[in-house]
């Protein structure tokens, strides 16, 4: 198994959505560019690195690829309630 942990392709994208998250008071809905660009950033190290690679800023292989197929089907990130 492949491990990142000294370096990890995604932690900007993921330090992204923590910023991004922060900034908008929790609401999801307003940070899914950033959250699909971490996506795309995960799906691209498995590809390079083999489904049993490990990096701690992206879902394992299998949920990764549960949360893009949900992307897919429409708007999934959670919206505040006033």
């Amino acid at each position: 198994m492949s491990s990142s942990r000294n370096s990890d392709p995604c932690k900007p994208q993921a330090c992204a959505i923590q910023d991004c998250l922060q900034a908008n008071k929790y609401d999801e809905s307003k940070c899914t560019k950033i959250i699909d660009e971490l996506y795309l950033c995960c799906k691209n190290f498995y590809e390079n690195n083999g489904k049993d690679s490990h990096t701690v800023c992206c879902p394992k292989f299998n949920l990764l690829q549960l949360k893009l197929k949900q992307r897919e089907l429409g708007p999934i990130d959670a919206k505040l309630l006033n």
